[in-house]
């Protein structure tokens, strides 16, 4: 493997959220251990949600990495599309509120939820 597929929740232009996927070059390193290269992080979040969580519909606050540790996690969008998440898995969450907007919880955000009867454990790495 060259590159790591890495998961986006962003913004459109319609101010509504939407999930693509772009290659990661991992390029560093040695054959036997690819590396990609450093990135900074403005600090991390552990945070556990319990079986039965749910969100309202929100934005991200900052342009994060959301890494699953246990359990699995369900996104769901605006236009009424989900993607699960399960333990080992990721996203960058860069679903943030346009610039100027007000939140209108009937265009912006995403939701989230826990799945499944095992609580839900994630890590959240600021970009």
């Amino acid at each position: 493997m060259t590159s790591f597929s890495k998961v986006i929740l962003f913004t459109d232009t319609d101010g509504r959220a939407k999930f693509c996927e772009e290659p990661l070059a991992l390029d560093e390193g040695t054959p036997a251990a690819r590396l990609s290269a450093l990135f900074a992080s403005g600090g991390f979040q552990l945070r556990q949600s319990p079986v039965g969580f749910r969100s309202q519909f929100h934005c991200t606050g900052d342009a994060q990495w959301l890494f699953v540790l246990e359990g699995q996690m369900e996104i769901g969008l605006q236009d009424g599309s989900s993607r699960i998440f399960s333990a080992g898995q990721h996203f960058y969450s860069n679903d943030t509120l346009p610039i100027g907007a007000i939140f209108d919880a009937a265009i912006h955000g995403h939701w989230s939820r826990q799945v499944g009867d095992v609580p839900l454990v994630t890590l959240f790495v600021r970009g």
